[in-house]
C-alpha cells in the first residue's frame, strides 16, 4: 500500500470525491468505520460479476468452432444469473451423459429386451435371478440343477438368467447381479438426446458474450453514496474551514494511475510508503472457499500490514471441527438443506448460505468415522457385514482421533511459521518451528505405539528425528547475541513444551461436545421409542418428540460446535501460526457505474 495526505479546498471537496469515486482504488481512513452488509455484499458482488466473465471468456476460448445462439436477457443481475445458471445445467447434463455411458455399457452384454417382458414373469408369480460369472467359475453341473438360460457371453464372462417360482425356497452359490432397467437400445437414445442438450447449452453460453460489457459493469454498481459520505466526514476542515486535509491508501501497483489522476486535481498531495505503523487498510485476497469463512476470521481480527492471512489455512480445518462438534451427520444433512434454502430464497445472505452449507458438509464427514446419524449407529439402521462394521470408530478412535487431529493442526500452524520466516528472514529463523514439528511427530509417533503395540517410525528414524529436533531448536530458538547466549536461550525454550502439551489437550474438547450431542441424541430417540405403545396417539407422540427433541440438540450442539472451533482456531492455531492481527479492512472508495 501507499499512503497519500491530500490537501483540498472545502468548496471543491464533494467534486474532489466524486471524481475519486471513479477512479475506485483509494481506501479513505475513516474516523468512523463504515462495516455493514451493503458494503460486503458489494464488494461479493463485484468478484463474482468477475469471476463470471473470466469463467465465460474462458469458455469461450475453449470453444472457438461453436456458433453461438442469440439470447434475449433484460438486465445486468439476469444476465450473470443465467450465465451462471447455464454453467450449472451444462454439468449436470455432463455428468448425466457420463452416467448414461456407463449404464449402456453395464447394459450391452444382457442383450435385447422388454422390461414389461420381465415385469410379466412377476406377474404370474415367478422370479427372475439374473448373474454376471466369469468363464474360469461358471460350473456345467449347474445346468443339470437349475433352469438356467444363458443370454450371452462377453469379456470373459457368462451372462444368464434363472427363473424360480417365487414362492418357493431359492438359492445359488453366486450372488446375483443388477439387471439393467433398460435394454442398451433405450439407454443409447437417452444419451442422444442429452448430448443434444449439450450442445444446445453450449450454444446458449456462447450467445451470452455479447453480454460481457454488461457484466463487466456490473461490478461497479453498488454503495456509492455511502462510501462518498464516510468520505467526507473523514476529513479535518482547516484554515477557518478553507481546506481539508485527507488520508488514503491505495495498492502500490496502481501509483501511477493515483498520482496521475491527483496531478490532474486541484489539489496538494504527498507520497510515501505505507509502513506498518500507519496501520494501513488491508485488502485480503483468498479464493471462493476460503473467503467464506472471512467472517470468522474477522470477528477476531485482521491480519497487520505484510503480515500472512490464515483464512485458508484454518478455513478447512474449522469445518471439519464444526463436524466433530457437533457430531451427527442427520444433523448436517439439515444443515446443508437449510444452507441451500437461505441461498435459494435470501439472496443477500447466499455466503451465510453457502457457509452453512459447507458446514453441514463437514458435519457429514466426521460423523461418519464413527457411523452416528440421528443419535443412533448407521450399522444399527442399515444391516451391514461384520467387515464394514469394524471400519467405524469405537468412542476411544475418537478420542485419539480428535487428539491427533489437533497435533496434526498445531504441526500445520508451525511449519506455516517456518515458511513464512525464512521466506522473509532467512533459514536460520525457521528452524527452531520445524524443530517444534520434529518434536511433536516423534513424541506423537512414540506414544501412539506405546499404546498399540506397532513402531509407526523405525527406531533410528525416531532418534534421528528427535535429535535434529532438538538441535534446531536450542541452536536457534534465539538468533541474536553469542553462541552461548544463543544455547542458553534454546535450552530455556524447551519449556515450551509444556504448552504444546495443552494446546493439545484443548483438543479433546472437539471429542466430547460430539459424545455428548451423540448421547443426547441417543436419549430422545429411547424416550421417542417408549411412546409408541400409547394407545391412538403413540406413534403420533413419537414422531413429534424426535423431530422436537432432535431439534434443541441440533441447535444446542451446534452453539458449543461454532464456539469451540472458534476458540480452537483463535488461540491454539493462530499462536503457533505466529499471528498477531490489529488490521483495518481495505474498502476502496468507489463509483457506481449503472
Amino acid at each position: 500500500m501507499t499512503k497519500y495526505s491530500i490537501i483540498a479546498f472545502q468548496p471543491e471537496l464533494m467534486d474532489f470525491l466524486e471524481k475519486l469515486q471513479e477512479l475506485g482504488v483509494m481506501d479513505i481512513t475513516r474516523s468512523n468505520r463504515a462495516f455493514d452488509e451493503t458494503s460486503k455484499l458489494s464488494l461479493y458482488e463485484v468478484k463474482e460479476a468477475k469471476d463470471t466473465v473470466k469463467k465465460l471468456k474462458n469458455f469461450i476460448e475453449a470453444n472457438p468452432e461453436i456458433e453461438g445462439v442469440n439470447m434475449n436477457v433484460v438486465g445486468d443481475e439476469q444476465k450473470r444469473d443465467v450465465t451462471n445458471n447455464l454453467f450449472n445445467d451444462l454439468e449436470n447434463a455432463k455428468a448425466k451423459l457420463a452416467t448414461l455411458k456407463k449404464e449402456h455399457q453395464d447394459a450391452v452384454p444382457w442383450g435385447e429386451f422388454k422390461p414389461e417382458d420381465v415385469d410379466r414373469l412377476h406377474n404370474m408369480g415367478f422370479a427372475t435371478h439374473f448373474y454376471k460369472v466369469s468363464e474360469k467359475r461358471y460350473k456345467a453341473e449347474w445346468e443339470d440343477q437349475y433352469p438356467i438360460q444363458q443370454l450371452s457371453a462377453a469379456n470373459d464372462h457368462l451372462y444368464f438368467v434363472i427363473v424360480s417360482p417365487a414362492d418357493e425356497p431359492y438359492s445359488f452359490p453366486v450372488n446375483e447381479t443388477v439387471f439393467p432397467e433398460q435394454p442398451a437400445t433405450e439407454i443409447l437414445k437417452t444419451i442422444e438426446i442429452t448430448s443434444g442438450e449439450i450442445d444446445s447449452i453450449t450454444a446458449q453460453i456462447i450467445g451470452m458474450k455479447e453480454y460481457i460489457p454488461d457484466m463487466e459493469s456490473l461490478a461497479n454498481t453498488y454503495s456509492e453514496d455511502l462510501d462518498k459520505y464516510f468520505a467526507l466526514k473523514s476529513s479535518t476542515s482547516e484554515a477557518e474551514d478553507t481546506l481539508s486535509l485527507l488520508e488514503g491508501f491505495a495498492p502500490t501497483d496502481q501509483d501511477k494511475e493515483v498520482q496521475d489522476f491527483l496531478d490532474r486535481s486541484d489539489v496538494v498531495y504527498l507520497t510515501a510508503a505505507a509502513k506498518v505503523e500507519d496501520n494501513p487498510p488491508i485488502k485480503l485476497k483468498n479464493n471462493w472457499y476460503a473467503r467464506l469463512f472471512e467472517p470468522i476470521g474477522n470477528l477476531y481480527v485482521l491480519p497487520t500490514y505484510n503480515e500472512l492471512d490464515l483464512t485458508p489455512y484454518f478455513a478447512p480445518f474449522y469445518m471439519l471441527f464444526f463436524g466433530l462438534c457437533l457430531g451427527d451427520m442427520g444433523y448436517g444433512l439439515i444443515l446443508i438443506i437449510a444452507g441451500l434454502a437461505v441461498m435459494w430464497k435470501m439472496p443477500k445472505m447466499k455466503d451465510i448460505g453457502k457457509l452453512v452449507v459447507f458446514l453441514g458438509i463437514g458435519t457429514v464427514i466426521m460423523p461418519l468415522l464413527s457411523g452416528t446419524f440421528f443419535g443412533a449407529k448407521i450399522y444399527n439402521i442399515i444391516p451391514m457385514p461384520d467387515n464394514i462394521v469394524n471400519l467405524f470408530f469405537s468412542d476411544i478412535k475418537m478420542f485419539w482421533f480428535a487428539i491427533l487431529f489437533g497435533v496434526f493442526q498445531i504441526i500445520v500452524a508451525r511449519l506455516i511459521t517456518a515458511f513464512f520466516k525464512i521466506k522473509r528472514q532467512g533459514l536460520i529463523y525457521g528452524l527452531a518451528d520445524i524443530g517444534w514439528c520434529l518434536i511433536l511427530v516423534w513424541i506423537s509417533a512414540v506414544y501412539a505405539g506405546s499404546q498399540t503395540g506397532k513402531e509407526y517410525i523405525p527406531s533410528m528414524v525416531g532418534y534421528v528425528m528427535a535429535g535434529a529436533g532438538l538441535l534446531c531448536i536450542i541452536g536457534f530458538s534465539k538468533t541474536k547475541g553469542n553462541i552461548f547466549k544463543r544455547i542458553f536461550g534454546g535450552i530455556t525454550s524447551l519449556y515450551d513444551i509444556t504448552g504444546l502439551f495443552g494446546d493439545v489437550l484443548s483438543y479433546i474438547r472437539l471429542f466430547g461436545l460430539g459424545a455428548a450431542g451423540g448421547c443426547l441424541g441417543m436419549v430422545i430417540n429411547s424416550m421417542s421409542m417408549s411412546m409408541r405403545g400409547i394407545p391412538g396417539v403413540g406413534w403420533v407422540l413419537c414422531i413429534c418428540l424426535l423431530i422436537i427433541g432432535h431439534l434443541f440438540v441440533m441447535l444446542l450442539s451446534a452453539l458449543g460446535a461454532f464456539v469451540h472451533p472458534m476458540r480452537l482456531t483463535f488461540v491454539e492455531f493462530y499462536k503457533n501460526a505466529g499471528f498477531v492481527g490489529g488490521g483495518k479492512e481495505y474498502k476502496p472508495l468507489k463509483k457506481i457505474k449503472k
